[in-house]
């Protein structure tokens, strides 16, 4: 075999190599956002989205009718709502997720909020800082399927226990789903080779 030959042979293998490991992390994806975890915890810890000056988007509020069912169920004491602000919002997300939480019934004595977080490991590190100083570590993380699998394993990558509740009413659908799909896929597959931490300091 020439050089050429075995040249073209070893790019040909290592593209297929990664086609191979994308197309294993996009199936993990779709696994583990229909992979529904409901088991004793110390707090459910509810990923921010979009608010309206203090009224949580349809894809937020879907999020947080999960939790509300996940916390009716008695298993899981505390809830932790996660997400900050952009410039010219009243409201936190963090914020907005409490005030619906509360018109839904659950008191605000069981509510702990991290409201500066803008980006998913952002808003989870703080939310292992608050936890940590409460002595809670197991976690049930709910947001939309195609972004539990990340969220996750950054919670895990910041020491917490976690496992995921995606939640069945997301507004995500069709066209966007696939997309945001895929690039969770290739945010998980980078991810786990130079740490999500490092990722979201090069892609926010």
């Amino acid at each position: 075999m020439t050089r050429t030959k075995r040249v073209a042979v070893t790019v040909t293998v290592m593209w297929l190599l990664l086609l191979g490991y994308l197309g294993i992390s996009a199936l993990q994806v779709w696994q583990t956002g229909r992979s529904y975890t409901t088991q004793p915890a110390d707090v459910i810890v509810v990923l921010g989205a979009a608010q309206y000056d203090g009224r949580p988007s349809p894809q937020l509020a879907a999020r947080l009718d999960e939790v509300v069912r996940i916390w009716e169920s008695g298993e899981v004491p505390w809830i932790l709502v996660t997400g900050g602000k952009i410039g010219g919002d009243r409201f936190s997300e963090a914020e907005a997720s409490q005030r619906y939480l509360e018109a839904a019934g659950v008191p605000e004595s069981v509510i702990l909020a991290e409201d500066e977080g803008s980006t998913t490991y952002g808003s989870l590190r703080s939310a292992s800082v608050i936890l940590s100083a409460r002595d809670l570590r197991r976690v049930v993380l709910v947001t939309d399927p195609f972004h539990s699998l990340r969220s996750r394993l950054i919670a895990e990558e910041l020491g917490l226990a976690a496992v995921v509740a995606p939640t069945s009413t997301s507004v995500v659908k069709g066209g966007r789903d696939l997309r945001l799909h895929l690039r969770e896929a290739l945010g998980v597959a980078v991810g786990r080779i130079i740490g999500f931490e490092r990722l979201t300091a090069w892609v926010g």
